[in-house]
């Protein structure tokens, strides 16, 4: 199957210049989704996780089947204020301004493996940042999954942990 005929391209959506890649398509068709979770469970599961993070919020609905998938947990990483309880940040540089990514100070365990999913891998600066404070909770971050890379942006480079996705665009 395909998977790449599932994905919609949007133009100029969220502003102007910009070709948006929806996974709306692919989640919508059972088959299709099913066959991307097995895909990603094949390429994750060699990298032998504990615990599966997701990042806000498209990447929650990769990674969470696909904990489930492979029998292991799930965690969030979300934007400021969105989790309860105590947290760890990370404050990251954005073009203009920062950015802070949360997590749950008990979601990780020191020295505990984990993978990282997001829906789409675009200039890394999300997952960089989200590593960089999985590594601050003591994680062992094994890899790093993607539904889609935009390979001509460069994020792979950013990460500096092995990236698996399940399609590329490269333009």
């Amino acid at each position: 199957m395909d998977l790449k005929t599932k994905i919609a391209q949007i133009p100029e959506f969220p502003k102007p210049g910009i070709l948006f890649y929806d996974i709306s398509p692919l989640l919508g068709d059972a088959e299709a989704w099913r066959e991307a979770v097995r895909q990603l469970a094949v390429r994750i599961g060699p990298y032998k996780p504990d615990l599966l993070i997701g990042i806000e919020s498209r990447g929650f609905l990769a990674a969470a089947p696909l904990a489930c998938e492979l029998g292991i947990g799930f965690a969030m990483i979300r934007k400021r204020g969105k989790l309860p309880g105590t947290l760890l940040g990370h404050d990251y540089a954005l073009e203009y301004g920062t950015d802070r990514v949360e997590i749950q100070a008990n979601a990780v365990k020191p020295g505990q493996r984990v993978a990282v999913m997001d829906d789409l891998l675009a200039t890394g600066g999300t997952m960089a940042a989200s590593i960089t404070l999985l590594r601050l909770c003591g994680a062992e971050v094994v890899a790093a999954g993607f539904l889609i890379e935009l390979s001509f942006l460069g994020g792979r480079e950013k990460i500096g942990v092995p990236a698996e996705a399940l399609m590329t665009f490269d333009s």
